[in-house]
């Protein structure tokens, strides 16, 4: 083992005692001193280690996800001081950094109008902040492309990934202030307590995220992968919708996806691969296989898609398709499916005006072998709104 390496592990180890003393709230003070001089040499890729260490133990999310903000704050000068590589214009994390900065700026633009509410709390006034608030959250789909682009690319390239299924935690918990606060903001009696409370998180979370985007992760990705692959994931982002600093065309190489035209029997027909691409994407649902070894096979791409598909989740274990808070759910409902408890399994919720149905099924061979699950999800708002019959046809002409 080298020097290098060694001493690598040894601040690795350390990163991991302080947390485990932030969560315990004990003998953080004397370890701080202990391994002062440790702190000073703290570059990226140790921080990453140490998050990954910690996300495969069997530890608190809530309480590591406090932990680990404590230790970074603890250990912002180093990381701060560290200068990292950059990356190139008109490249996906260059992209990723400049929304970054607009979001930083639209949080300058509410903390204005939050002064001004604490001074006269008035119904124009909360409506400029509650503006404010939603002009900040389309940022949230930076989120969404680190989510669906970064994060699987990292789970093929790096054995230290693990700290990408924080990081997405702390995205869901900015997306659900972001909705919060504009709830608030709208509502007739107004707790102002509640609003500073939470503009405050929102600032914090959304800033912190931006230093370790800019300052841990993003530095690690440059010296750890080829260009030629970043430049293929910023292709593998064309689908999904940057919010405010957008590549343009020309950025995009779009890939030949010309399929062979032998025809494939179905049992009750036999058509083309183009035409089976074409019915799928036509049916009003999205579509997600995953296989019998856990890993994303096949996605469906309808014109309105509910939840964000790319590329970059094909071949991905579905463990890491969701955040944290959640995964626990989808491993409970595929290991009832592979062991032939459970067949399906149903979710409606609200997502803005929408209200989505979203089911499981159990995917098995004529004989019951398991071969995987299919997730079909679909708005269904308009269908619970039908009543009656109608059996002419109304096209409203």
């Amino acid at each position: 083992m080298s020097e290098f390496t060694q001493h690598q592990k040894a601040r690795i180890s350390m990163l991991e005692e302080l947390s485990q003393a932030l969560m315990k709230k004990e003998k953080v003070g004397v370890l701080y001193k202990k391994y002062a001089s440790q702190i000073d040499k703290l570059i990226p890729a140790d921080i990453i280690g140490a998050v990954d260490s910690l996300m495969q133990q069997d530890l608190d999310l809530q309480e590591l996800k406090m932990a680990i903000n404590k230790l970074l704050n603890l250990v912002f000068k180093p990381i701060n001081d560290f200068k990292p590589s950059q990356p190139q214009p008109k490249t996906l994390l260059w992209y990723l950094v400049e929304n970054n900065h607009v979001a930083a700026k639209l949080l300058n633009d509410a903390g204005v109008f939050l002064k001004q509410i604490n001074k006269e709390n008035s119904d124009a006034i909360a409506k400029k902040l509650q503006v404010a608030y939603q002009d900040i959250l389309p940022f949230t789909q930076v989120y969404t492309i680190k989510e669906n682009i970064l994060f699987p690319a990292l789970e093929k390239h790096w054995d230290d990934y693990r700290c990408v299924q924080l990081m997405w935690a702390f995205h869901d918990d900015i997306r659900n202030d972001l909705k919060t606060i504009i709830d608030l903001l709208k509502s007739k009696d107004r707790d102002l307590m509640k609003i500073n409370r939470m503009a405050g998180d929102i600032s914090f979370r959304i800033m912190a995220i931006k230093f370790r985007d800019e300052k841990i992760l993003y530095p690690q990705i440059l010296d750890t992968i080829k260009e030629s692959i970043l430049h293929k994931l910023l292709e593998e982002s064309a689908d999904l919708d940057f919010p405010f600093v957008k590549p343009d065309k020309t950025d995009f190489t779009i890939p030949d996806t010309q399929m062979g035209q032998d025809k494939v029997d179905l049992g009750t027909g036999s058509i083309l691969p183009e035409q089976i691409k074409l019915i799928f994407n036509h049916l009003p649902v999205d579509l997600t296989y995953v296989d019998e070894h856990n890993k994303v096979q096949y996605y469906s791409t309808p014109k309105h898609r509910i939840f964000p598909r790319t590329n970059a989740v094909l071949g991905r274990d579905v463990h890491n398709c969701h955040p944290p808070d959640s995964v626990h759910i989808v491993e409970k409902i595929v290991e009832a499916f592979r062991d032939g408890s459970k067949d399906k399994a149903s979710f409606w919720i609200h997502m803005g005006p929408h209200f989505v149905l979203i089911q499981y099924f159990a995917v098995r061979t004529k004989e019951g072998v398991f071969k995987g699950t299919l997730e079909v999800s679909q708005e269904i708002g308009e269908i619970q709104s039908l009543t009656g019959d109608q059996r002419l046809l109304d096209w409203g002409e």
